[in-house]
């Protein structure tokens, strides 16, 4: 077996999915990192690409930066596996349960972790009258998600059934299953994970109704603190939690939990992310920072940990 650094690595980026800008920019800076670190890197978008040939390509290894559906739900990784490629990050089972909101909200209610009350509204199912029966069941104000999407995609708040109605439709959009979860005020946090080390919590602060798509990647506005300004018993019961949240759905390599915080101080897991944004200004890089890692020492992390284990 070659030496780690002697391996040819591929960066598969880019893709399908309604991620793809974002996969573009974080499968760029992984090359890039990986490159600064002395790899032989490929760089393969996947949108047109017939995922067979990576056989013809010699490649030892490969880093997912793939966003979303086909990348970040087992798909690829299934592929790869069967091709007895070695890849980065969380097996089949971890990327599809991590991926499934639902599923993995089930899954931190069966573990007794925290996480906020929900309800499930399939598609082929829905009428107009639910909406009603949901804010009676979880109360005036609910967070609309597609179950398997990334971005926070699709996601409306709703205030009133009419809302949520209109909520519900466009988030049938994107998917036939939709997670409708209690509001919960208060602040949101994040918590990377490599191995299983959580690296240093940090706090995002925005001044839109929730962490939308434009906080994270377009707006000038929101803000991130690491050091988070929690106690440090506050910070590590959160790193706990959030790691019991990563290996609950079978996430394995690194990640990233997402968690707020309630008006009663009591902590609401989001979801678990198994391949989250990785441009230098993400937030990953930014806790791994913190913790003493540039980006390229990051990414050659990465690979390092994939390849313990799964030689």
């Amino acid at each position: 077996m070659k030496a780690l650094i002697e391996q040819k690595l591929a960066v598969l980026y880019g893709g399908t999915s309604a991620e793809r800008a974002v996969s573009l920019n974080s499968g760029k800076a992984i090359a890039k990192g990986l490159r600064e670190a002395g790899f032989d890197v490929q760089l393969i978008d996947t949108q047109d690409y017939c995922l067979s040939d990576l056989a013809t390509l010699d490649i030892d290894r490969v880093f997912i930066a793939l966003h979303g559906r086909g990348g970040e739900d087992g798909c690829v990784q299934g592929a790869l596996q069967y091709m007895n490629i070695p890849y980065t990050g969380s097996d089949v089972l971890g990327s599809a349960l991590s991926m499934d909101k639902i599923r993995s909200k089930q899954v931190f209610q069966a573990l007794n972790l925290p996480t906020a009350a929900f309800a499930i509204v399939n598609k082929a199912e829905y009428q107009v009258g639910d909406a009603d029966k949901i804010l009676q069941q979880l109360g005036d104000v609910v967070m609309v998600k597609p179950a398997n999407e990334g971005s926070s995609i699709g996601m409306s708040k709703a205030n009133n059934a009419e809302q949520l109605h209109q909520a519900l439709n466009a988030a049938f959009e994107y998917d036939q299953q939709i997670l409708v979860e209690a509001w919960i005020q208060g602040p949101e946090y994040t918590v990377a994970i490599l191995g299983q080390t959580p690296l240093p919590v940090i706090h995002m602060e925005t001044p839109h109704d929730f962490y939308d798509y434009d906080a994270k990647y377009m707006s000038t506005s929101t803000q991130y603190h690491c050091p988070c300004s929690l106690s440090q018993a506050d910070e590590s019961e959160l790193q706990s939690i959030a790691l019991k949240a990563f290996n609950a759905t079978g996430a394995k390599g690194w990640g990233r939990v997402d968690v707020m915080r309630n008006t009663q101080g009591q902590w609401q897991l989001l979801e678990v992310n198994t391949v989250p944004g990785m441009t230098e200004t993400s937030l990953v890089p930014k806790a791994a920072k913190v913790h003493g890692l540039s980006f390229s020492e990051l990414v050659t992390e990465i690979v390092a940990i994939s390849a313990q284990g799964r030689l």
